[in-house]
């Protein structure tokens, strides 16, 4: 690993029987970078994300996190990692600031700081109010912002979301959209997974764009564009094979018309 690389994937290969998802990805992030991994589904951009955080030990290749092997060291990355899925089991009959204490104490927090820090964040995600409520009856939405606290709450040094704006309103959006990107102007690792590509070409420094288990387009928007001057959407659509899109929604209305 170079002195200023974070993340280090080196033929990276992951089978699910005789499926081949993940067919010799290499690459390298740097500190301080966001990067937006996208490619559609079933292209291996979930797997490669539960590879670095140490969740599928199973794979041929090289993984490193902050310079530690993902396969050796996985409770150690966890320890400096946070993780934003898309979708988690909240413990439902627990609130926020309960769930949160448990989270804490998992990374050896004092329970008062996590006390403080808890009720600091929940209240700039505008769930103050819901803080010793059970999350029973809390939407989707209100789910996610828990999730993304949880997965910050220890101030990691990379942080990997998959789909962390699902089910978030416009103005929450946008508000986690700037939050992105100050994590990485303060030096933190952003590994950002997302089928919103506006979202994607917004907030990153380098697109990656995988398809089949592959590889098949790297750097930021403007050298993408420099290639083929479309936008993101129409850019991913082209190279991924998915680019009748236009033709599929003319024919799809005409059948409604039937």
């Amino acid at each position: 690993m170079t002195s200023s690389s974070v993340i280090e994937l080196k033929d990276l290969q992951k089978h699910y029987g005789s499926t081949h998802v993940l067919k010799g990805i290499d690459l390298t992030v740097s500190a301080g970078q966001v990067v937006g991994y996208i490619g559609p589904n079933g292209a291996g951009k979930s797997t490669t994300l539960k590879i670095l955080i140490g969740m599928l030990p199973d794979f041929t290749g090289e993984a490193t996190v902050l310079g530690m092997d993902v396969r050796t060291q996985a409770l150690d990355i966890k320890r400096r990692i946070g993780y934003v899925p898309e979708n988690a089991a909240l413990y439902d009959t627990l609130t926020p600031m309960e769930y949160l204490q448990f989270v804490g104490q998992l990374y050896e927090l004092d329970n008062a700081h996590i006390e403080r820090k808890s009720l600091d964040l929940l209240r700039l995600l505008q769930l103050a109010d819901h803080a010793n409520a059970r999350m029973t009856t809390f939407s989707k939405g209100m789910r996610q912002k828990v999730l993304l606290i949880s997965g910050l709450l220890h101030n990691p040094d990379v942080i990997f979301l998959d789909e962390p704006l699902s089910g978030l309103d416009a103005n929450a959006v946008v508000l986690v959209k700037e939050i992105i990107r100050q994590l990485a102007n303060s030096g933190k690792t952003i590994f950002y997974s997302s089928h919103i590509m506006d979202v994607v070409e917004k907030i990153s420094d380098r697109i990656i764009i995988i398809a089949q288990g592959r590889i098949i387009a790297d750097g930021t928007f403007a050298e993408l564009q420099q290639q083929r001057p479309e936008s993101l959407e129409q850019l991913f659509a082209e190279l991924t094979g998915n680019d009748g899109q236009t033709m599929v929604a003319e024919e799809f209305i005409q059948a409604l018309n039937l």
